[in-house]
């Protein structure tokens, strides 16, 4: 079983950054692709960003330009910057850990954009 964390949710005011992290347990992190989702009240779970192993990312049209996804396989962790913050970004936001043969959520952590 992988374990995933996330941590840096909260309130930010439109315009605003914020970056959220997620750490794994998994000792074969580097294998992974790693993502983003993020999920509103009564919307589907959409993907925002996604990293692979050798590096390469896709992103959602809506994220474009104003996020940016990492890794750091040393530290077994992922990162979604999250730049130019809008009232729309508000959702809770999961990390995922895909293994081709399994995948991975995290418990989420809250994204609120906020006057």
């Amino acid at each position: 079983q992988v374990q995933l964390v996330e941590s840096g949710g909260g309130l930010v005011q439109p315009g605003g950054s914020l970056r959220l992290s997620c750490v794994a347990s998994t000792t074969i992190f580097s294998f992974y692709t790693m993502g983003w989702y993020r999920q509103a009240p009564g919307k589907q779970r959409d993907l925002v960003a996604a990293i692979a192993s050798g590096g390469s990312t896709n992103y959602a049209d809506s994220a474009k330009g104003r996020f940016t996804i990492s890794r750091d396989n040393a530290k077994n962790t992922v990162y979604l910057h999250m730049n130019n913050l809008k009232l729309e970004d508000t959702a809770l936001y999961y990390c995922k850990a895909d293994g081709g043969w399994s995948h991975y959520w995290g418990q989420g952590t809250q994204v609120t954009v906020s006057s």
